[in-house]
């Protein structure tokens, strides 16, 4: 690596060493080759085409899928002393036209454009004029698995992008992703023309995430309540499947004492703005949200994603998991679910107007997610394992390591449901056949007339909760599948039939009992970690400092400095600006611009 890119690094970014493979990546990219980067959120893929696009003449074209993610991205450059700007639908035709001019008059590093304005004819022609002059450094393609059709997040334009390599083919591309499993990774090379990229594969861990997941009990609003309680007053997205929920869960929260906003695509533009302006600007907001709250959520201090309903796939879970601890500190990922998530999704999938092979697709996906749901290996490994990427397991920091799970031998029992099922008609849903199995006459019972079934009371043993892990650990190992045309009613598969003639044995998890309830409200400030009390008061004021400066400039709190930064501020208690300026995040812009007035907070918090 030469020693222009270290020292921009170390100057304007403030970092003292280059992570994992950022130095291979951006080398390749300034001797001007095209490379293909998988690699985890929070790992600093950013930096990979930021730094190239300064090193090398001219100005780096980003294309961004989401206004909110350019412009976040903008403002944090700008705080560096970057010559960055952006070109989309928000800017005036004034204002439009002078980031134009600046390009075309090489005062620009960064460009950062959507991928539909980008196709446009204007700006098409507007990098024919910038390329002429020698002014295109090199061509990222941020969030490429967008490309594929198969993936989560499919956006049509990208699959234009090959039009890059074909109008400027002496600029090179970089193409950027964290979340991308095998045939999504061929299925990008492929559709960008860069198989003759070079390919950089990050490990996929996040080792300062906690995975958790926790069966549902009723709408699960409780058990959120409770989880909450351990992260008061920090910033968090809880992702729910439907508006409707979305709106719910936040006007429960916010009745609980929790400083939460609400996020989806039927909300108005201005109120979805404003909220994830919020957000991203001001500290301890929960977010709750459907997963349009996606891409762009840049926020290094995210302490906790929930998930109050089941993801579609495990990409979609992993990308979504992946917006908490950015900036490395411990944060938690906790999903909550329950057979009927497992039903509706189903039912979504198979009703949907998608391909066969796509809805079989869909649907080996939320198999997977199920399984990795009721796995009980170690999270993280499980989680891997669907990149292919092996962990040894016993990681230390997923609810399986640190409480191993106990099994039983539920082949009886699973008997028992299996046949239950067979004699009610495979017509019903979970609660039914655990109705008839409890002997709980309901009026359903009556009027089929299921209280005259063999299988009538078979299974007062066990109580509906109980009963409800059977069924759903049934549904993840294959033996019972849920019919779409009869309102998700259970029926069995091919893989039944051992099980139910005694030929085959089934071990079952045994879930963990129902946690107490926590008390207290929600929204008090968190302590920090790790603090000792004198530096946890400097890390206070500092923040507040930090807020006050963030709501006057209009940006979001951590483009000024990141909770890290802040932290080791706070610890280290500097002196004098030699010795703030050796502390992580802040180079030479942030400390001509900032230095002084951190200085003399931590001096007035001493006095104080």
């Amino acid at each position: 690596m030469n020693d222009a890119a270290l020292d921009l690094l170390r100057t304007t970014f403030g970092h003292p060493d280059f992570r994992g493979e950022q130095a291979a990546i951006i080398d390749c990219l300034v001797k001007g080759d095209d490379a293909l980067v998988l690699m985890p959120t929070g790992g600093g893929k950013s930096l990979c085409y930021q730094l190239p696009a300064m090193l090398r003449e001219g100005c780096g074209i980003v294309v961004s899928p989401l206004i909110a993610l350019m412009q976040d991205q903008v403002e944090a450059l700008l705080q560096l002393g970057v010559r960055a700007a952006y070109l989309n639908s928000t800017l005036d035709a004034a204002t439009a036209a002078d980031v134009e001019r600046r390009l075309l008059d090489g005062e620009l590093d960064l460009l950062y454009v959507a991928p539909e304005r980008l196709l446009s004819g204007r700006c098409m022609n507007l990098i024919d004029r910038a390329h002429a002059g020698g002014g295109i450094a090199l061509f990222a393609i941020d969030e490429a698995h967008c490309v594929s059709q198969w993936g989560h997040d499919f956006r049509r334009e990208y699959r234009e992008l090959t039009v890059l390599h074909e109008r400027w083919p002496d600029v090179p591309r970089i193409a950027l992703t964290a979340t991308a499993d095998e045939p999504t990774r061929l299925e990008i090379a492929e559709r960008l023309a860069l198989e003759d990229a070079r390919q950089f594969v990050s490990s996929f861990d996040r080792p300062n995430i906690r995975y958790r997941v926790a069966q549902k009990d009723g709408s699960g609003q409780r058990a959120l309540l409770d989880f909450l309680a351990g992260h008061r007053g920090e910033s968090g997205i809880v992702y729910a499947f439907s508006r409707k929920r979305v709106e719910k869960t936040a006007e429960q929260l916010c009745e609980a004492g929790v400083n939460a906003l609400a996020y989806h695509a039927g909300m108005p533009a201005e109120v979805r703005a404003a909220n994830q302006r919020r957000f991203l600007q001001e500290d301890g907001i929960v977010m709750v949200a459907t997963i349009a709250f996606g891409m762009g959520i840049d926020k290094p201090d995210v302490r906790f994603v929930a998930h109050v309903d089941l993801p579609k796939s495990v990409e979609g879970y992993y990308q979504e998991t992946g917006r908490a601890g950015r900036d490395g500190q411990p944060a938690e990922a906790w999903l909550n679910y329950g057979l009927g998530d497992v039903v509706n999704l189903s039912m979504l999938i198979k009703q949907g107007d998608a391909s066969e092979e796509r809805k079989l697709l869909e649907l080996r996906k939320l198999d997977a997610l199920l399984g990795y749901c009721e796995s009980t290996q170690c999270r993280r490994q499980a989680l891997l394992g669907w990149f292919a990427e092996e962990h040894p397991g016993n990681c230390g920091n997923c609810d399986n390591c640190l409480q191993p799970p106990e099994s039983w031998d539920g082949t009886e029992v699973a008997r028992k449901a299996l046949s239950c099922v067979f004699r009610t008609g495979q017509r019903f849903g979970a609660g039914h056949v655990i109705d008839v199995l409890r002997g709980v006459p309901t009026d359903k019972v009556a009027q089929h007339g299921h209280e005259k079934l063999s299988t009538w009371g078979i299974g007062t043993h066990l109580d509906t909760r109980q009963w409800s892990s059977v069924f759903r650990q049934l549904v993840a190992s294959g033996l019972l599948a849920a019919n779409h045309e009869r309102h998700g009613a259970l029926y069995l598969t091919s893989k039944a039939g051992p099980v139910l003639k005694g030929e085959q044995t089934l071990r079952l998890r045994r879930d963990a009992p129902k946690p107490a309830g926590r008390r207290g409200r929600t929204g008090s400030a968190p302590p920090p970690m790790d603090l000792a009390p004198e530096a946890a008061s400097r890390f206070r004021s500092l923040r507040g400092w930090r807020a006050e400066l963030a709501k006057e400039q209009n940006v979001p709190a951590y483009v000024i400095f990141h909770d890290a930064t802040l932290r080791e501020i706070a610890e280290s208690d500097p002196a004098d600006l030699d010795e703030l300026g050796r502390i992580a995040g802040i180079g030479t812009s942030k400390l001509e611009r900032y230095g002084e007035a951190v200085l003399q907070q931590l001096l007035d918090c001493d006095v104080a």
